[in-house]
């Protein structure tokens, strides 16, 4: 039996992870589900179903409702900083499957709990760099992403010395092909039409304009050890190649399979062993066709300025994402324009690298908060002085 402790419990990587555990309850237990509050009722109808000993919610306020919901379950409902105390509870598995810089502080606390953390929140990993992974021990730190999930699958098939690099795929997202004067006035919603995954707002437009490949690239250089350099992004649009390893031999072993991220979750829950019939494997006997092509730096620049905060790691990731989370509420609220969001998160960190800029080698938790509050505030006044 799996204990297993969930971070974001409503949103699209934590509901699945329940369908996972759901249909397997003789191998798992929920020990404490946390969320942001905005779903209640489904937080309620989890807590029903799997019981678990502690729920985090963001407020005390919204801890109140939660109760009033579920009155008749034996449950601990806490508010305010309930990420982190659940994120130490003993248990087997942490899945982190919050959104954005917030889970930082939970992937922290997972760490130093000696608990291995299922890492959905690519976010926590990018802008906490080496804070993130000198706290992990050997084998704690497992990726749910499927790309990086892949790469951990296909590495299995030689030796460090024996990788030449990896290559990252991308869906191009629903963009794909277009020229940058395309891309002009395309509208949030055509974005967050994604042509091969069902997604959260946030990552479905990073998708759009390729941050999410850019953080992506910074998460897969930090989990193995690789350059940035010998990361290579391609374009395959089908989303059925998750990633590929090339050896040193000219050999790429890659992991193929349906667009489904229940298998990468049971892989992050249950890793390194496989959990059988975790999802649906492929038809073989219709055929298939895969395609792979580059990516194009000019229309989708984002992928290119990760690699820029990536080699200046320290502080410099941390305002990447953070600008970006901004700039994507401001296209959602029709403030600003979809180039917009790459050209800003730009501008913002090319001002942090000029000044402000905190080194990797005097990198701290409060630096990284304090680039990230600063990115936050620089973008916003940017976007709201496009809006004006």
């Amino acid at each position: 039996m799996r204990h297993v402790v969930i971070l974001g419990s409503t949103g699209s990587i934590g509901t699945q992870a329940l369908e996972v555990i759901g249909a397997r309850r003789d191998e798992f237990t929920v020990v404490a589900l946390t969320a942001g509050g905005s779903q209640l009722a489904l937080l309620a109808e989890q807590v029903r179903t799997f019981t678990p000993r502690l729920v985090a919610v963001p407020t005390d306020a919204v801890a109140d409702a939660l109760r009033a919901l579920v009155p008749d379950v034996a449950v601990e409902i806490v508010g305010a900083g309930g990420n982190e105390r659940a994120a130490r509870m003993p248990a087997d598995v942490v899945l982190n499957a919050i959104t954005g810089a917030a889970g930082l502080v939970a992937t922290l606390a997972t760490l130093e709990a000696g608990t291995t953390l299922a890492l959905a929140n690519k976010e926590s990993l990018v802008i906490g760099g080496r804070l993130v992974t000198d706290a992990a021990a050997p084998g704690q730190l497992v990726a749910v992403d499927s790309e990086h999930s892949a790469f951990a699958q296909a590495l299995r098939a030689g030796r460090g010395e024996e990788v030449r690099r990896l290559i990252l795929t991308a869906s191009g997202g629903p963009f794909r092909g277009r020229s940058r004067a395309e891309l002009a006035d395309v509208t949030p919603q055509q974005a967050l039409a994604h042509p091969t995954w069902n997604m959260g707002r946030v990552i479905t437009i990073n998708s759009a304009t390729l941050i999410n490949k850019g953080l992506e690239l910074i998460e897969a250089a930090l989990l193995y050890g690789v350059d940035l350099d010998d990361v290579t992004v391609v374009v395959h649009p089908t989303s059925d190649v998750h990633s590929m390893v090339e050896f040193v031999d000219g050999a790429t072993i890659a992991q193929a399979s349906p667009p489904d991220m229940k298998l990468p979750i049971a892989l992050g829950l249950t890793w390194p062993d496989r959990v059988p019939g975790a999802a649906r494997a492929y038809d073989w006997s219709v055929p298939h066709t895969w395609s792979f092509e580059p990516l194009d730096d000019v229309a989708f620049p984002a992928v290119k300025l990760a690699r820029t905060a990536g080699k200046a790691a320290g502080t410099a990731p941390a305002v990447y994402n953070a600008a970006n989370e901004i700039c994507v509420d401001a296209f959602c609220a029709g403030q600003i324009g979809f180039l917009d969001i790459v050209d800003t998160v730009e501008a913002v960190v090319m001002e942090h690298l000029g000044d402000g800029h905190v080194a990797d080698a005097d990198l701290t938790v409060d630096a990284v908060l304090a680039g990230d509050a600063w990115a936050r505030a620089r973008a916003l006044e940017r976007v709201s002085g496009a809006a004006s």
